[in-house]
């Protein structure tokens, strides 16, 4: 088939057959696709969408150009659950929650992206740990799993190879936004990693590629429906991104604070009310827990006792980074050399935050992506950021600017005083959590 009359097409609004749409992932898998025509493919798709038959057959086609792992043979004794994030600002719940799960019997092969447009990636955090193979073979992957319960990675070469050129031309072409598109890309590559259930959150306000419930709910059934239709049970949990999760955004400021809260040194509310609802439900999914209250005991328990402490640290150990990082972290993360307050022009308590913004912040930085393949800077980011309803003056500052320079820090301030919105009474913040979505 002619791959620019299947372009045309889904351009002109038609929809896909399975013989198509497999005939175009088999030239990205083959490399007789080019870079332009992925770009012109995405951008029809992200104009004309497409109907759930075709996302089942995309999603199928992608997993079908690599390997699709299988547990059975390991006897690991416990279900083998996901979890996968939309993608927002500070969002460094997967550090969290994957060793949590594994603690309580769970089996977490956690197949990350890298940052896409305003929002940081999972796997670009762990890569602030210096000598963490993000991307091992599928043997290590496979071993490390068994051993650990958990490993967080990237997408291999064997893995849904056709989503990786897909994935990295949304990010520099204003399409990452389209449902059908991110459908397939985190369906693909989490079908891939052999799951028994996946948990999504769901990320939904300024902050989120989804800014409204509507199009979060849209975009939840999408996935449900078409993880349906692969046999993997799916339930899907919209998180509010009204502002930064936690109180940190950049690489290796997100590292600490996942340390932070494993260790139980701070744990921030809003954040710890997703890691918590997140976990329950992946707990509850997989009948590791029969009821909430179980669910929530037993991952208390594995934060008060260490356990998923001490697991992140053996999975950092097993994939190549420093033994003692937990115990260390300050010796090994990057640092910034400039760390500079940011104040308020007003006196006033937070009413509103523009958080595609601040995430713009970090990407201006070089903590996330302008064009792809770049290589960030693990050091730099905001730390200490004022949420919603708390108050700010000219003592009282509203983040801290981490930088390599006075300019960029002095330029950094400058935009973040204009991501903020103040008021002259406190306003509450809107609730983290919004809505549970099951089959």
């Amino acid at each position: 088939m002619l791959v620019k009359e299947i372009i045309r097409k889904k351009r002109d609004g038609g929809e896909l057959s399975a013989q198509e749409i497999n005939s175009l992932i088999e030239g990205l898998a083959d490399g007789s696709v080019s870079r332009e025509q992925v770009s012109a493919f995405t951008m029809a798709v992200y104009f004309q969408s497409m109907s759930i038959t075709e996302v089942s057959a995309l999603t199928k086609a992608m997993i079908s150009s690599g390997v699709k792992l299988d547990w059975s043979t390991e006897d690991l004794g416990g279900p083998v659950v996901d979890k996968h994030s939309t993608g927002g600002v500070g969002d460094k719940v997967s550090l969290m929650l994957a060793p949590m799960i594994a603690a309580c019997g769970g089996y977490v092969p956690m197949i990350s992206g890298r940052g896409l447009g305003h929002t940081g990636g999972t796997l670009d955090k762990m890569e602030a740990i210096p000598g963490y193979d993000a991307t091992p073979d599928l043997d290590i992957l496979r071993r490390v799993v068994k051993k650990t319960g958990c490993a967080i990675i990237g997408q291999t070469a064997e893995l849904a190879p056709a989503d990786r050129l897909i994935y990295s031309v949304r990010d520099v072409t204003a399409t990452v936004e389209s449902i059908a598109l991110i459908t397939a890309s985190i369906l693909s590559k989490k079908i891939s990693a052999g799951l028994d259930a996946l948990v999504m959150d769901i990320k939904v306000g300024p902050g989120a590629f989804m800014e409204t419930e509507a199009q979060a709910e849209e975009l939840a059934s999408s996935i449900i429906r078409t993880a349906g239709e692969n046999q993997v049970p799916t339930h899907a949990i919209l998180t509010s991104m009204d502002e930064v999760l936690g109180r940190t955004a950049g690489n290796a400021l997100e590292v600490v604070e996942t340390l932070d809260y494993l260790s139980g040194r701070v744990r921030d509310p809003r954040l710890h009310e997703v890691v918590m609802s997140l976990t329950s439900e992946m707990l509850l999914l997989t009948k590791l827990a029969a009821t909430r209250e179980e669910a929530e005991a037993k991952l208390e328990a594995v934060l008060d006792n260490g356990r998923a402490l001490e697991i992140f640290a053996e999975m950092v150990t097993e994939l190549g980074g420093p033994a003692d990082f937990v115990e260390k972290n300050d010796l090994y993360l990057a640092k910034a050399r400039v760390i500079k307050p940011v104040y308020a022009r007003d006196a006033g308590y937070v009413s509103a935050i523009d958080v595609r913004g601040v995430g713009n912040l970090i990407v201006k930085l070089g903590g996330g992506r302008s064009v792809p393949g770049q290589v960030l800077d693990m050091a730099v980011g905001l730390g200490d950021i004022a949420r919603i309803g708390e108050y700010v003056d000219a003592q009282t500052p509203m983040a801290m600017v981490y930088a390599q320079s006075d300019a960029e820090a002095e330029q950094i301030i400058a935009d973040m005083q204009n991501c903020y919105q103040l008021s002259e009474q406190p306003q509450a913040a809107p609730p983290v959590i919004r809505k549970l979505m099951t089959a």
